[in-house]
């Protein structure tokens, strides 16, 4: 009685050892890694510049600090050769020549510029290194030295003007270089002229984050409440506040 036990449990063995060794079925809807993964189109190759701040090689240099390269991407309100003086690599604001603004017309764009207040102290609050880069000649990145110079909030370096205080005040002494690095989204509009979506920006001074993805109120006011009025591409435009503010190493990459 005993071997004829031992033969079905021979058997039972052996069918479970089968059981387990037999590879399993693929599921035909289980994920795959290669699902996940796209390959075209090829992302864009471009080459960064040696520097930080060197353009890369898919931007617009607006100004290199040549005359040639101001007198190419730049004009004054009246479409006229600006008279701001370009000289030792940078450009300077003329008191009472009025705004340049570039040639170029812009919506989305990476910008980086960057810009030095006088190293003679005059004035207080904002009549001391006073000037600003609007965004489509519409929507005001203040600048002003504000390096122990205490002024309203929403007016001070770093601001979007009376919009947006800096997160932090990171102004170096009047007379040093200081750059702005800016993402700027422009603004989309129904087609009756109503605000679809707002003008949006992230500003890095000297390398700090200053403005976090704000959304504008609407072009820069002095006096009043911002309000959208419907536009298109615009140019960049640089204020003359009076003030002997200089320019150098703008450049814009289109997004």
């Amino acid at each position: 009685m005993k071997k004829l036990l031992f033969v079905p449990a021979m058997v039972f063995a052996l069918t479970a050892v089968a059981q387990k060794t037999e590879k399993p079925k693929e599921d035909p809807a289980k994920m795959k890694h290669e699902m996940t993964e796209f390959w075209d189109p090829e992302v864009a190759v471009v080459t960064p510049g040696q520097q930080p701040s060197d353009a890369p090689s898919d931007a617009v240099v607006l100004f290199d600090g040549t005359p040639e390269s101001f007198a190419a991407n730049w004009t004054n309100s009246k479409g006229e050769t600006p008279v701001w003086t370009v000289a030792d690599g940078c450009v300077t604001v003329v008191k009472g020549s009025g705004i340049i603004k570039s040639k170029m017309e812009m919506m989305d764009f990476q910008l980086h510029i960057e810009w030095r207040t006088p190293s003679v102290v005059v004035g207080e609050s904002q009549g001391r290194g006073n000037s600003g880069i609007f965004m489509q000649g519409k929507y005001e990145l203040q600048v002003l030295d504000n390096y122990e110079n205490r002024t309203y909030r929403n007016g001070q370096a770093g601001s979007f003007y009376k919009q947006y205080a800096p997160l932090v005040n990171v102004c170096k002494k009047p007379g040093e270089w200081q750059t702005y690095d800016v993402i700027y989204t422009a603004p989309r509009f129904k087609e009756d002229g109503t605000v679809f979506s707002p003008a949006r920006a992230t500003v890095l001074q000297n390398g700090v984050l200053v403005q976090n993805n704000v959304s504008l109120f609407g072009p820069t006011e002095y006096i009043g409440i911002p309000k959208y009025v419907a536009h298109g591409a615009s140019p960049l435009v640089l204020q003359e506040h009076g003030n002997p503010v200089s320019f150098r190493n703008i450049w814009v990459r289109k997004l």
